[in-house]
């Protein structure tokens, strides 16, 4: 994969001499830390380009772009190259998401699954294509770790992903994985969402009550953080936290690394930076969380108050599906949401909830959100081991002419809003037939 990273660079180099570049990439965490990589990069390469952010890419942002202009995507594309085809220029794609469809003549597409490589997030490859640019850009392996983090591809790491963790110098440290391991420990878990701790996740009450079980009490009026804590200290913390969360599942996947960087020359839980930019995207300032990836003072003051308030939508949103009916049978759980939750968050609720121990091991999450005359639709499988959930909804969608995208275990759609019960009806008989199967 290096050595096609090198030869897309000398294309890219050679075409930007008579073309501007245009670069397309995804809003996520994953995606706007690959657009901060790449736009970086491009600028100190002395290139022309321009830069949008998009939610996703529907055949008529496609058709939207223009054809004077080499195409850069990244963080996503990987799943329509039937559309880019018809496009009369270079494309280029910097993606980690399935590939479905025969790769055009006019698209150099540089994806780890091409390569039987490691799993790798957007913003890694981005980092690759920088660092094969110029040794210069080894500065934006941070960004790098911010994404990967932000894409949950830090907890099986190869050989790439470890290099860039020792470009990056990223201090790595054992222990609950609760974020911001930097911040007092009644706010991160009062906050928390991955876990989600019943009783605890959006009640100031019950972090204090957590923290007193576990014998931590506040010093001056404040706790500590989750980096200040001696070892006995997290041990008693860890068992407070298991002793909530019934499913003994999900006590594996709460101790584990954490990952400190250095950035606005603090150093900052990687989760935590991956979490406010996303909580920007999803509160529709994607331009704001660029900047504040960039270095901006300003950007990152705005995204800290943006943050704060994303948080309170998480948090009235999850008390939303706690109290809201759903529709439920073997194995699978649909949420219909409508308009009570931002579909610009649904994706992430769905993947909190996916992570309670409410749900047994895979269990598939389905939950729409309403988007003015369309509904967002994510997908998720509790756990780690389930059904292709990217499959299921293509089953429903396909037929009805839309596209899916995404992962076998994390996936999403857009449907007109006049297929809502159509939808909802298919996918009930598609998510049965399949467990019969089984």
């Amino acid at each position: 994969m290096l050595n096609s990273i090198k030869e897309s660079v000398k294309k890219l180099d050679e075409l930007s001499k008579q073309k501007k570049i245009r670069v397309i990439s995804h809003y996520d965490t994953d995606g706007v830390t690959s657009a901060a990589i790449i736009s970086r990069a491009l600028h100190r390469w002395n290139k022309s380009f321009s830069l949008q952010i998009v939610k996703g890419l529907e055949e008529s942002i496609i058709k939207a772009l223009p054809e004077n202009e080499i195409l850069l995507f990244l963080d996503l594309a990987s799943n329509s190259l039937d559309y880019l085809a018809q496009k009369n220029t270079e494309v280029f794609i910097l993606d980690h998401h399935e590939i479905v469809q025969k790769i055009p003549q006019n698209v150099t597409l540089i994806n780890p699954l091409l390569f039987k490589e490691e799993p790798l997030s957007g913003a890694s490859i981005c980092y690759l294509f920088a660092k094969s640019i110029s040794p210069e850009n080894r500065d934006l392996a941070t960004l790098a770790v911010i994404g990967m983090i932000g894409d949950t591809l830090e907890t099986n790491l190869g050989k790439l992903s470890s290099e860039i963790l020792k470009d990056s110098e990223t201090t790595i440290k054992r222990g609950l994985l609760l974020y911001p391991s930097t911040r007092p420990l009644n706010k991160a878990l009062e906050y928390s969402s991955n876990p989600f701790i019943p009783g605890v996740t959006g009640s100031f009450r019950g972090a204090i009550d957590l923290l007193k079980d576990a014998n931590i009490t506040p010093i001056n009026g404040r706790y500590k953080s989750l980096s200040e804590l001696t070892d006995e200290e997290m041990s008693s913390l860890i068992t407070a936290v298991m002793l909530r969360c019934s499913n003994t599942d999900s006590h594996a996947n709460m101790i584990g690394n954490i990952y400190l960087v250095k950035f606005f020359n603090k150093m900052e839980d990687a989760r935590e930076l991956s979490a406010l930019i996303n909580a920007c995207s999803r509160m529709d300032y994607p331009n704001l969380c660029l900047g504040f990836c960039m270095g901006n003072k300003k950007c990152k003051e705005e995204a800290e108050k943006i943050y704060i308030e994303y948080k309170q939508h998480l948090i009235s949103a999850l008390k939303y599906i706690a109290e809201t009916e759903k529709i439920s049978g073997k194995n699978y759980t649909i949420i219909n949401a409508k308009d009570n939750i931002k579909d610009t968050i649904i994706g992430t609720v769905t993947s909190i909830i996916s992570r309670s121990p409410a749900y047994s091991e895979g269990t598939v999450i389905i939950a729409l959100a309403y988007n003015e005359d369309k509904i967002k639709v994510s997908a998720r499988i509790a756990g780690k081991n389930g059904r292709n959930v990217r499959e299921v909804l293509s089953k429903v969608v396909v037929p009805f002419g839309g596209e899916v995208g995404g992962h076998p275990n994390a996936a999403g759609c857009l449907i007109s809003k006049d297929m809502e019960g159509k939808f909802i009806e298919e996918l009930k008989k598609i998510l049965e037939v399949e467990l019969i199967k089984v």
